[in-house]
Formats: structure tokens, sequence, C-alpha cells
């Protein structure tokens, strides 16, 4: 390094003293200060952003995977079928799953089953990225991440990527068949998928399904860096459904959907005739897809033929007859012991006694019969609110465009109200306005024309699909709640109580947010959210993530609610617990539908083009 001269240091010294006085006196420092400064926050920033990535990720700081893994293939070299033993998963040294079987029969469609934060989506990474030996010849996709920012339209990205698996197909031919022959065993089912992809019909094909995804004439080509990251994962769907590989994971497909689209989604996967492994969190979508169900509970992997409800009537059989099997056993326990603490010394009654032992002894080597351990139910409340006389929150005779232009208009002169007791649900395709509607509510958007009356003392509570954006995942939940309302309390077991009541417990609120899962984080928005006390809820898709328990506790909740609430969610199951109005969204207005949501999806249903 040149040394620094006299008078230069001498500038660099008067500088620094000018900044000193400055900021004594509350003024901007120079500006190469101010932008050191900034450097600086920037560099804070990406190296959180780069911390968060590998969680996300599930990496350690040298890029390794933080999952550990074990399991056996036990089923053929050449086999479409998968069966693996002793298989293990561990993740950040906790247990998920121990000594378990895994069997995956092509053809059939799985939905993985468990509560939030038993691990199904640390799972599917651990089967996408092969760290169970799975055969080379299944290729395998893992839908878990949008579509990266491109200058393609949808449409040319998902031809492109099906043009580089026909790529990689014709690769792995040639290979074949100059180290093993024309006759190796695995060049048939690569010539079926060289077929099935079809190259001349790439276009129409994808198009298909890219509209079906809810995309349009003008949507369909625009470029994938311009699109919301809802708009991306579409693509990355529209991906894996059209290159169709062999075994396919979707992690909770549906959460970015709208109701239309996830119709159309279901009718879709049900005609999948390959392995697939879904995990998703809404029961009529698992009726309508899965053959078998996968049950992540206990650190166990345990299968079910059938859809939901099959898998629930069963699995409901089965703990009946092992509770009353435990119970018959316990009594004989306790039977047995006190007949052996009743012999004392006596000589005719000793033998007996040490033979009842040994029954006991051979009893427990066994195994004892497990009580049913049942699934965590916990009660989910928001506070009672002040009630407000109607009108809480009217729209009268609005009409709204993000540009001010007329001609894109999304509502035009429309009348809409909610009081305290609405349990409204809001329904339609994406891009007609349903969370713009919601938008216009808080006064986050403001109409061109028309008038929004709200009530004086109206406290409006808003979740949204981006509320997780407003948790830092490098913090744990507790250090996030207490930094963020340090007037409540500082005290973490005021904390604790807070997070528990919504279901973050035990280990989920001291590790650090990135490692959760997106249901887990949900809670603590949920809990960020009953702090507010609102007496109107706008919820725009609040059960992404959450498991089924949970959205029944979540419907429970909204119907305690003594505050009005609107809803927006691809949720079919949730919708019919609990809304009384349901309100199409189309053609600029809003609509009242006379009739169930059922009905309503029926009716999309009928529609579907596949």
């Amino acid at each position: 390094m040149p040394p620094v001269s006299a008078s230069k240091a001498k500038r660099e010294a008067k500088k620094a003293e000018r900044d000193a006085k400055k900021a004594a006196e509350g003024k901007k420092p120079s500006r190469r200060m101010g932008k050191k400064k900034d450097t600086e926050e920037l560099d804070d920033a990406a190296v959180a952003a780069k911390e968060i990535a590998k969680l996300k990720l599930q990496q350690d700081e040298h890029g390794l995977s933080d999952r550990v893994t074990t399991g056996v293939l036990a089923s053929l070299e050449t086999s479409r079928d998968i069966k693996l033993t002793s298989v293990s998963l561990l993740f950040h040294g906790k247990v998920l799953i121990q000594d378990s079987q895994l069997e995956l029969n092509y053809g059939r469609r799985y939905g993985l089953l468990g509560e939030n934060g038993c691990g199904k989506s640390t799972f599917l990474k651990a089967l996408a990225t092969r760290e169970y030996p799975i055969p080379e010849n299944i290729d395998i996709y893992l839908l878990d991440e949008p579509a990266e920012p491109s200058e393609y339209s949808a449409l040319e990205y998902v031809v492109r990527e099906a043009q580089n698996e026909l790529k990689r197909l014709e690769d792995l031919v040639e290979k074949y068949i100059v180290e093993e022959g024309p006759e190796c065993e695995l060049l048939e089912p690569l010539y079926e998928r060289m077929d099935s992809l079809d190259p001349d019909t790439f276009e129409s094909r994808a198009a298909v399904i890219l509209i079906g995804l809810g995309f349009n004439s003008k949507t369909i080509l625009k470029k994938t860096k311009d699109m919301s990251g809802g708009w991306k994962m579409r693509v990355a769907l529209a991906k894996a459904l059209f290159v169709k590989p062999t075994l396919l994971l979707l992690d909770d497909p549906t959460a970015h959907l709208d109701l239309e689209a996830c119709v159309w989604l279901e009718e879709y996967l049900k005609r999948f005739d390959r392995t697939l492994v879904l995990v998703s969190h809404s029961q009529d979508f698992l009726n309508g897809v899965c053959t078998n169900m996968l049950d992540m509970r206990a650190q166990k992997l345990t299968a079910y033929g059938g859809n939901y409800d099959s898998y629930w009537k069963t699995r409901s059989e089965l703990e009946t007859n092992q509770t009353k099997q435990y119970n018959k056993q316990q009594e004989e326990i306790q039977h047995i012991k006190k007949f052996i603490a009743s012999a004392g010394t006596y000589a005719n009654l000793v033998k007996q006694a040490k033979s009842r032992q040994k029954i006991l002894d051979k009893m427990e080597a066994d195994g004892l019969i497990q009580p049913v351990q049942a699934d965590k139910v916990f009660s989910f409340r928001f506070p009672p609110v002040e009630r407000l006389p109607p009108p809480v929150l009217a729209f009268d005779s609005i009409s709204f465009s993000y540009d001010g232009n007329p001609e894109n208009n999304l509502y035009e002169n429309l009348d809409f109200g909610v009081d305290m007791d609405s349990r409204i649900a809001l329904v339609g395709p994406n891009g007609v306005g349903k969370s713009t509607l919601l938008k216009i509510m808080t006064g986050e958007l403001t109409p061109q024309s028309g008038r929004v009356s709200r009530h004086t003392h109206v406290k409006l509570g808003v979740y949204s699909q981006h509320s997780q954006d407003q948790l830092d995942l490098t913090k744990s939940a507790l250090e996030f709640v207490r930094d963020k309302y340090p007037n409540i309390s500082q005290d973490f077991q005021y904390w604790r109580g807070q997070l528990g009541r919504y279901g973050l417990t035990g280990e989920g609120q001291t590790v650090q947010m990135g490692t959760l899962s997106e249901g887990q984080r949900s809670r603590v928005v949920f809990a960020l959210l009953a702090l507010e006390q609102p007496n109107v809820l706008l919820l725009d898709e609040p059960t992404n993530g959450l498991d089924i328990p949970t959205i029944d506790s979540l419907a429970e909740a909204i119907n305690e609610f003594n505050g009005g609430v609107v809803v927006v969610s691809h949720d079919f199951r949730l919708l019919d617990k609990i809304a009384k109005d349901i309100f199409v969204v189309e053609n600029k207005t809003a609509t009242r539908w006379n009739g169930s949501i059922l009905e309503y999806k029926t009716k999309l249903a009928k529609n579907v083009v596949l």
C-alpha cells in the first residue's frame, strides 16, 4: 500500500472534524460518509439475506446439508417402484424419522401428512437431493421454489425446460447404449419418456397447463423477471406438470393459487400417472387427488391406503382397538402386580409369584402396547373486542384502477359493506382484485370515485400472504416478539405464554425462525395480530402452511370472534366452516353467490379443460 501524504492526511482530518461538527448540530454528514454508512447497512443486509437463504436451503455455513439420513434400497435398481428400509432423518440433531419403511409405487399418488414442524418439507428435500439411495434412472422434481427471474416469458420458460429435459433423456440414451449396449433394460422407460414429451406439441400443451393455472393471453407472454413470487411459483408448477418426472414432489402447491386454479390442479393431478408425493393442508384437495397417505407421526412413517377420509377412518379404528388392547393389558399388569405384592413370604404363593413375575418380564421384553398418541390440539382464540354499530365499513359506488385510467378499472360503482357480524368470503380468479379490495378497506389504496366510510373506532387487523415478510428469520420467535413490543413486556415467560396460545411451543420458540416451517411462522404472525386487538379481521390466504388441525382451530376462532371477518382463501373446507356470505369478484364488481362454497366448487370443476 503506498504511503499516505501529509497533505492528504490533513484533508481527511479536517473533513472528519467538519462531519463531527455537523453531527453535533443535527445536520447530515458529508456525502462520502453517508455513502459509507449506506454501504455498511447494505453489507449487513446482504449478510442477513445470505444467512436466511442458507436457513431456507437447510445448509450450514459451509454449504453442507443440515440433514442426516439413513436408508437401504430394498427394490431393484431398474424398478420404477421405490422401497427403502431403515429410513431415518435428523435435522439439526433433532430426530424426525427413525427406523421406518418407505414404499412409493409407480402410478400411485401419496399425501404426506403431519403437524407443522414435524419435518415434511425437510423429508421432501432429502428425497429430492437423493440423500436416500434412490436409483439414478428415477428422475425427481421437487416444487418448493419459484421460477428464476429471466428474460423468458412464462410460455418460453416452460417450453425451454421441456426441451432441456428432452436433451437430458437423449444424452442418457446415448450413454446407456455406449456403456451397456442396445439391450440395456434402462432404455425402454427412457424411450417411453421421450415419446410422452412429444416435442411437436410443446407450445400448445404448455399453454393449456399455464392457462389452467390462471394465466391468460397477456400474462402468459410476461417475462418471469417481471412477475411476483406467486406467479413465478405457478410457472415452476407448470414446468413440473409439463415435464412429468417419474417422481414428482409437491410441497403445498395450492398455496399461491386461487380457488379456480386449485380445482383445475386437482382435476389434473387426479390423472397423474407417475409417482406423486404431495404435501397439502387442504382436506378436500387430498381427498380428490390421493390414492395413498403417508403419516409422519411419533418419528415414524406410517402408510395407509385410500384418500384422506379413508386414512382418518382407518386410523380412528386402529386407535380405538389400540386403546382397548392397552387398557386390557394395563389391567392385566396391575392384577399381576397386585398378586405378587400380596404373596408376601407365604411358601405356597412364592412360587406362583415368581411365575407371574416371569410373565411380566416377558411382556416387557416383547414390548408393551403403547397408549395412543393424540394429535396436539390447542385453542386458537382472538380476544373479544368492542362492538361497533353499523355501518362499520361501507363502500358507496366506488371505482378503482391502479393507473387511474377508467378503461383499466378493477371495480366500477361497487357497493359493499362489512359489519361486526360479517363472515364474508371473497372468491374469484387471481388478478380480478380480491386482495385489492382488502387494501381499499384498509385505506392503503384510494378509489378514484365513490366513497369509503369507516367507523371512527374501527381497528382493522390484516393477515396477508406477505405477513411473514415482517419476521426477522435470524431471530428466535421469543426474541422477535419481545423486541417488537418492548413496551408490553421484557419477560420471556410472558411471551412464551402469548406464543403458546397459538400453538408455537417448546423448542419452536427458541430456535431461529428461519429453521421453522411456514406453518410455525404463521403462528407467530397470528400471535402478533391478536395483540393488536382488531375488531375487524381481513385475512388474505390465512391457511397457507397451516396443518389440518390448526385450520380447524382457526375456523373455530373465527366463528367465536365477536368482530367482523373478511376472508380470501383457496381452502374450501375453511370457507365451508365459516362463510355466511360468499361474494364472487369478477366483471369489475362483487356479486353475492346464492349457494354453498361446495356448490361453487362443483361449478368450477365443470368448466375445467385439460
